[in-house]
């Protein structure tokens, strides 16, 4: 090092020794930039041989200068930068600089889905006489007599980060009906609160969290799935007869270890189609009246679940990267239904279930299947009160998964589901007898489209305690979905 900075500042020196011999063509000019040159030489051996073998002097020193000559004026010694003085300040890594956090308004991802829906009645009993079952489902309002095109959801999401670790959810629904007008007029676009709730997270790793507001209640597969997510146009009576709109206000637990992670953001990652962000095990407390319903009594309704994903890997090569997720879920609540006099029921009925599900993730083919048993609250047309009578029923389904086609993405469908029991979601909770098979398909022309076109032939016992029998008929059904 000391050779290669003697040899820059002589390179230097003949340099400016050169320059000064012509411009000032005396040798008294050479002489006095030599004895510099020396001078600033003699400096840095000084430095290189000092303590820690840097150099960290530059020119700030002034070095000694030879008497100006009085045949020309004195000139200012050249600034020198130490070569090594270089290389050290180039070597020091840069500082990290941390960028400061957003606001949490700045984290809102906004996203959402539209359901445009058509059904049509092609045989059966569109029409009955008084006190008779039409054919209606407690799922579609668009299902009846004279009816055409409806809004089955207009969904707006926004979710986002309050800090590290809490996080927000608002989902409000513009296509609900009210169907108590004073002409008896049901009407459409209401907006209605569907979802409003924060979530905590426990841990770093965010396995643990507690969700507190109105949310889904963590009961049934089906349930859990968002309607955008979800394959059939509608879901089962059975399971969704524990919780109609899935929905109540309250707290719950959430715990999903790395693995079942891991597994489910595989899945995702293929396409599959989850039930969303909800624990392998969750235990909740709700209000157990029903979405948006003022509560009513001092109890409160608890439910367990827990679900868990296994990869069939191991079974063969025929398996590899199938993956069958099983689990159930309990359910115990005291609930106070609507009745036709007016408010609500002064007594409170025993609302307790059990369910079991099953999913096999079809790569091509899958399955899939739910039931649930229990007793609710039901009207007893002997009695023309309303009881706490047993129920049970769940569907099963398969489907398969073509991933790359001339018409896109789609999937094709077969389910049949059961259920006896209440409904307590709708005024004097009357019974349900529901039969139905559901052929269908879901198209993806493109990724925001999704169209689905579906046969249904159904048996059904109208929800309306003061109808009987059972309707039968067929329909098609078509829904078409777009993604924002």
């Amino acid at each position: 090092m000391q050779r290669r900075i003697i040899t820059l500042a002589v390179g230097s020196g003949v340099f400016l020794a050169s320059a000064g011999g012509a411009s000032a063509q005396t040798v008294q000019d050479l002489q006095r930039q030599i004895d510099e040159l020396k001078a600033t030489i003699a400096e840095l051996k000084a430095a290189q041989g000092g303590p820690g073998g840097s150099v960290m002097q530059t020119a700030q020193s002034s070095p000694p200068t030879a008497a100006p000559s009085a045949l020309a004026p004195a000139r200012a010694a050249p600034t020198m930068v130490p070569p090594s003085a270089t290389i050290m300040q180039a070597s020091t890594p840069p500082q990290p600089v941390s960028a400061p956090r957003k606001p949490w308004y700045e984290t809102i991802n906004v996203r959402g889905y539209t359901q445009l829906r058509f059904n049509e009645i092609v045989s059966g009993d569109r029409r009955a006489p008084d006190g008779v079952s039409r054919l209606r489902s407690v799922h579609d309002g668009g299902i009846g007599d004279d009816t055409n095109f409806t809004f089955r959801r207009i969904r707006l999401v926004l979710e986002g980060d309050l800090s590290d670790r809490v996080s927000f959810y608002l989902q409000p629904d513009f296509a609900s009906s009210v169907s108590n007008q004073s002409g008896g007029e049901r009407r459409e676009a209401f907006v209605q609160l569907r979802d409003a709730y924060v979530d905590t997270f426990l841990d770093a790793d965010k396995r643990f969290s507690l969700r507190f507001g109105q949310s889904k209640v963590p009961y049934g597969w089906e349930n859990m799935q968002s309607s955008s997510n979800r394959l059939t146009l509608d879901r089962s009576d059975g399971i969704n007869s524990a919780v109609p709109s899935e929905r109540d206000i309250g707290v719950i637990g959430f715990y999903t270890p790395r693995h079942v992670d891991r597994i489910w953001s595989r899945l995702q990652k293929d396409g599959q189609k989850l039930f969303g962000k909800y624990g392998a095990f969750g235990i909740g407390v709700f209000n157990g009246q029903g979405i948006n319903r003022t509560e009513t009594n001092d109890g409160v309704m608890t439910v367990l679940a827990a679900t868990w994903p296994f990869e069939l890997d191991g079974l063969g090569q025929r398996w590899t990267g199938q993956v069958l997720e099983i689990g159930g879920a309990l359910i115990r609540n005291r609930v106070q239904p609507e009745i036709r006099d007016g408010g609500t029921s002064d007594r409170a009925f025993a609302d307790d279930r059990i369910g079991v599900h099953a999913i096999l993730y079809p790569r091509p083919l899958g399955f899939q299947a739910e039931w649930n048993w229990g007793r609710g609250p039901e009207y007893d047309v002997v009695q023309q009160a309303i009881t706490t009578r047993a129920l049970n029923g769940g569907y099963v389904q398969a489907m398969g998964r073509v991933k790359r086609s001339l018409v896109g993405p789609f999937m094709p469908y077969a389910r049949w589901q059961y259920y006896r029991g209440g409904w307590k979601a709708l005024t004097n909770a009357p019974r349900l007898e529901t039969d139905e098979l559901e052929l269908g398909i879901e198209f993806q022309p493109v990724p925001p489209l999704e169209l689905t076109i579906a046969y249904s032939h159904m048996k059904r016992l109208e929800a309306d305690e003061r109808r009987t029998g059972r309707a039968e008929g067929d329909l098609i059904r078509t829904q078409l979905q777009w993604n924002y």
